[in-house]
């Protein structure tokens, strides 16, 4: 395959086109037969699951960890906050709470793109059943999805680790302004939790509230690195797999348990597993169908392509 068949992400957008484009990898040309039997998956499985991962937001200009090149292990060798060094450590909660601050405006303005507003259109359409993803950017809900779970919470909430306080992100980012007024603005490479690239020096004299009920510390209602996704979760996902006639995932290289562990329960109950993603997955061998393409290429285009071919 020759270098000049491989592709980048290329936006026709007038604005931020070169952010969106640069944290997708090199990636070949989809393969019109592909979308086809994509297409014909799923007009057969009217009840389809759709697990997403981070993937379909690098087109939306939020970078992955692990792609090959433009992911953030590439870029940078700061590795993702654990959860128990948040638990325990004061300084590593004022790193985080710094750098979020100064990466929030931008994380939380950034909007879907053409993937997320199909899948909204298929739910819309009943012809999937809901949206499970393991990214915390809120960004199907933002597209319209409805019936959607967070496989790993969502960066738009803040929870207290004593008790059951919990406030809005942007009504904690006023807070968080007001206790740091001399803030100066920094670097802002966005990491897939809303997390950023800050000199030290930028840290620390950072204030952060403690909850106004008892006290305790504040973190972000994301699953960090290190912990477990809660029961309920894990049980409520069960039970949309078992009402699905198959499993669609998308953007996701299906590294992390939490994403492997529906695929396998989907291949318990004998169902059909079809995988768009750059690159290989952890399930492709488990995989019915395995599309190796960029998600924008390929959803946005199903249930369109034969109304385009008798059109022409």
């Amino acid at each position: 395959m020759r270098v000049g068949q491989l592709l980048r992400f290329r936006s026709t957008s007038l604005c931020s086109s070169t952010a969106r484009q640069e944290y997708v990898p090199l990636h070949k040309p989809v393969v019109e037969d592909d979308i086809k039997r994509l297409e014909d998956f799923l007009l057969s499985k009217p009840n389809v699951l759709v697990l997403t991962g981070a993937g379909i937001s690098t087109e939306s200009g939020i970078p992955d960890y692990r792609s090959e090149g433009v992911g953030l292990y590439a870029r940078s060798n700061h590795k993702p906050v654990q959860h128990m060094e948040f638990v325990k450590s004061s300084a590593v909660r004022k790193r985080y709470w710094a750098r979020n601050f100064v990466g929030w405006p931008k994380f939380s303005a950034t909007q879907p793109n053409a993937t997320h507003h199909a899948l909204a259109r298929f739910e819309r359409e009943e012809r999937v059943q809901a949206v499970v993803t393991q990214n915390v950017d809120r960004l199907h809900t933002k597209a319209g999805s409805r019936n959607v779970v967070e496989v790993h919470g969502s960066g738009y909430v803040v929870k207290c680790l004593s008790c059951e306080y919990r406030i809005d992100r942007h009504e904690f980012q006023s807070i968080l302004a007001s206790l740091n007024p001399a803030f100066k603005d920094a670097p802002d490479m966005i990491r897939p939790d809303g997390d950023v690239e800050i000199p030290l020096e930028y840290i620390e004299n950072f204030r952060i509230p403690e909850c106004t009920q008892c006290g305790g510390d504040l973190k972000p209602e994301i699953v960090f690195f290190g912990d477990s996704v809660p029961r309920p979760r894990v049980d409520q996902i069960a039970g949309m797999v078992y009402n699905s006639d198959g499993l669609l995932v998308l953007g996701s290289s299906l590294l992390v348990f939490s994403g492997y562990r529906v695929v396998l329960q989907t291949k318990d109950l004998k169902l059909p597993v079809a995988i768009v993603n750059i690159g290989e997955t952890r399930a492709d061998h488990l995989a019915d169908i395995k599309i190796s393409a960029k998600c924008g290429d390929v959803i946005p285009k199903l249930f369109d392509f034969r109304n385009s071919k008798s059109a022409s």
